[in-house]
């Protein structure tokens, strides 16, 4: 069992990027997984997932989503609440 990590943001918090492909950009923290250390901001960090249709008459999509960054990768935005 891994140990459940202490975070330095809540939900609804908004926060800035500090490192990575996405640096600078802002966004509110719209998910946390305490277990894996990693947030979910809301429009930072898009995945494209490609769903391939099950049945004959259904059609196959690209789906986009936010992916989960570390926790450490972001700062508390003190200007906007």
């Amino acid at each position: 069992m891994q140990k459940k990590s202490k975070m330095h943001v809540k939900i609804g918090d908004s926060v800035k990027i500090i490192s990575g492909f996405e640096k600078d950009k802002t966004g509110k923290v719209i998910k946390i997984n305490r277990n894996t250390g990693k947030i979910v901001v809301k429009g930072v960090n898009f995945k494209f997932k490609h769903v391939k249709p099950n049945t004959e008459n259904e059609v196959g999509e690209i789906k986009q989503f936010e992916a989960p960054i570390h926790h450490s990768n972001v700062k508390l935005n003190l200007n906007e609440s």
